[in-house]
């Protein structure tokens, strides 16, 4: 299937952040003015409605730089990064070793960023009255390289004769490669045969059309489509639980829940604008999560924020 891109672009700018708000993240310098420039971004469909918030905010406050936000997947992200093209990944797993070689190759070095937390969904249409759970080795019976099952009844004793069809991200999605990792043992361990898109928004249209559809992806794309979907609960050995701000915080929600991350070129955090903007990801990180529909960060992991922030400040 064809890889579908999107770009959104947003003309967003930023006032000071008064020194009271960054009180609590450390000891970094506030900015004292508004700033301008030009920002590239592209990378994890997961993290794209994350950016696209926390730059409407940016937007708000300040008007003066632009900032473009495009969307070709974790992998897709990581291959223009590596090559210079942007100033920013969005990413839904951290950067892959064979990823990283490829960017020292190039020149290109980098700060990663911790800024949300992401359970994967796993949905199936509305009119689906039989699954309200799946384990992990059914999910591993479904998803798995070779795998055959082609119809519910296949999946457990019980299951009406439905059609089975599958919905998943595609090859350079971030959330593709976990999602294979956590469930079939090994990243890009995976069927081939399914319906793949880099776009998520297609996955919903899929799933919510096929009364035998089953799909997964990140936490968001549920949320936002609650009336289109049902939500499956995982069981990870301890019992069904399904994704929620407690559950993937708190890592019950085995093996699915996942940390997000924001890659940024050093030479582009040299600008103030580069800055600026990931200061105020930091500072109003949980009012963007809210706004996404994402899941804010623990308190420790906001600790880790600051700390990334507050040490690419003094080697910047």
């Amino acid at each position: 299937m064809r890889k579908q891109v999107t770009r959104v672009v947003l003309l967003v700018g930023v006032t000071a952040l008064v020194a009271a708000a960054w009180a609590a993240a450390g000891s970094a310098r506030p900015f004292s003015g508004a700033v301008s420039g030009t920002l590239t971004a592209d990378g994890s469909s997961t993290v794209g409605p994350f950016a696209t918030a926390a730059a409407e905010g940016f937007q708000r406050a300040n008007k003066g730089a632009r900032i473009t936000v495009g969307i070709s997947g974790t992998g897709g992200g990581f291959e223009r990064f590596c090559k210079g093209e942007t100033d920013m990944s969005n990413a839904s797993r951290p950067i892959k070793y064979s990823e990283a070689q490829k960017c020292h190759d190039a020149g290109i070095r980098y700060i990663q960023f911790l800024i949300a937390n992401d359970g994967l969904s796993i949905v199936v249409n509305k009119s689906n009255t039989w699954t309200n759970c799946l384990t992990v080795d059914e999910l591993r019976k479904i998803w798995d390289r070779g795998s055959k099952v082609d119809n519910w009844k296949d999946v457990r004793a019980g299951f009406p004769d439905v059609p089975m069809r599958l919905y998943g991200p595609g090859t350079d999605s971030g959330t593709f490669d976990f999602f294979t990792e956590k469930i079939n043992g090994t990243a890009r361990r995976s069927r081939s045969d399914y319906n793949a898109s880099e776009d998520d928004n297609v996955l919903v249209r899929g799933v919510s059309g096929d009364r035998g559809g089953l799909g997964y992806f990140g936490y968001s794309y549920y949320e936002e489509n609650t009336s289109r979907l049902k939500l499956v609960k995982v069981d990870g050995g301890g019992g069904c639980v399904a994704p929620s701000s407690k559950t993937v915080q708190n890592r019950t929600y085995k093996p699915l829940s996942r940390p997000l991350f924001i890659y940024v070129k050093r030479d582009s955090f040299k600008k103030a604008v580069q800055k600026a903007f990931i200061k105020y990801i930091i500072v109003n990180e949980k009012k963007i999560s809210k706004t996404a529909k994402f899941i804010s960060l623990t308190p420790a992991q906001l600790r880790k924020a600051k700390r990334q922030y507050n040490t690419a400040i003094s080697t910047n």
